[in-house]
């Protein structure tokens, strides 16, 4: 293109007063025409020529075309910056994660079922209720309490078996002379101290509350020295004696004994009669 052109002219004009360092150092402008320049070599004679420059002036404003585009596209999309919706997308997508993983994993709490109050009949429970002790009767006639009780066995074993009051005070008196209510061992029987007693006596092999022998068929030593056994077979051979019933307490209780002191046993009726009152 000639320099006189009116395209280039109007580039030339145009093209500021003070051109870069390295055009200006080069350019030598006489009048209003451009001096002839050089060839020039490299990709800036290149950008320098008047091809060039149409080249470039159009590829700039194509640029600020597709720039403008930019721009305008980029305005229209949303003023939040994208690393910080990615950030906070993230975090969200994070916190739903966590939420459903804890809901799959944690069970849901169970509230723990209240306790029945226990009612009272179930908390104090009755105690099964131990046998009574039977009550050891209170001593009376003068007696002890040792002879309190002998004689209480003996009646009982009389009320068991039907035996009517006046049996009970002949059993009684009977004891009283015989043995004072205790349960006697013998020293002729050594085995009669084997077995739990009271007192001992000399008088041949009598043993007991009632002085039975053995020798006589009364029983086994063991037996007599139980004083139940004893009452026992006393009241069986009271009931031997036809018409005992009608007869004294002296003459019943000897019938039975045969002893060698046959009035000894009528001092202790009433005091017989007061014991077997306070047990009856």
């Amino acid at each position: 293109m000639h320099p006189d052109d009116p395209f280039d002219q109007k580039l030339t004009q145009e093209r500021p007063d003070t051109p870069p360092s390295d055009v200006a150092s080069s350019e030598r402008t006489i009048g209003r025409h451009r001096a002839p320049e050089p060839p020039r070599r490299g990709v800036r004679a290149l950008l320098t020529s008047a091809p060039a420059r149409v080249a470039l002036a159009t590829g700039v404003s194509c640029c600020l075309g597709v720039a403008a585009i930019a721009v305008v596209r980029t305005d229209d999309a949303p003023r939040e910056p994208l690393a910080e919706a990615v950030a906070e997308r993230a975090a969200a997508a994070d916190q739903a994660a966590s939420r459903s993983l804890d809901r799959a994993t944690s069970p849901a709490p169970v509230s723990p079922s209240p306790t029945p109050k226990p009612t009272p009949s179930a908390t104090k429970k009755k105690a099964p209720k131990k046998p009574a002790k039977p009550r050891r009767p209170r001593p009376v006639a003068g007696l002890t309490q040792a002879q309190m009780d002998n004689a209480k066995i003996i009646v009982d074993v009389g009320v068991d078996m039907k035996i009517p009051r006046r049996g009970l005070v002949v059993a009684i008196a009977t004891a009283m002379q015989e043995s004072n209510l205790y349960n006697y061992a013998s020293g002729v029987l050594p085995e009669s101290q084997n077995y739990p007693h009271q007192a001992i006596g000399w008088d041949h092999d009598s043993v007991g509350l009632f002085q039975q022998r053995p020798s006589s068929g009364w029983g086994t030593v063991k037996d007599l020295m139980r004083p139940a056994y004893a009452a026992r077979a006393f009241y069986e051979a009271l009931r031997e004696i036809p018409g005992w019933q009608e007869m004294s307490v002296t003459a019943a209780a000897q019938a039975v004994q045969i002893s060698a002191f046959p009035d000894a046993y009528a001092q202790h009726e009433g005091r017989a009669t007061t014991v077997v009152a306070a047990l009856v």
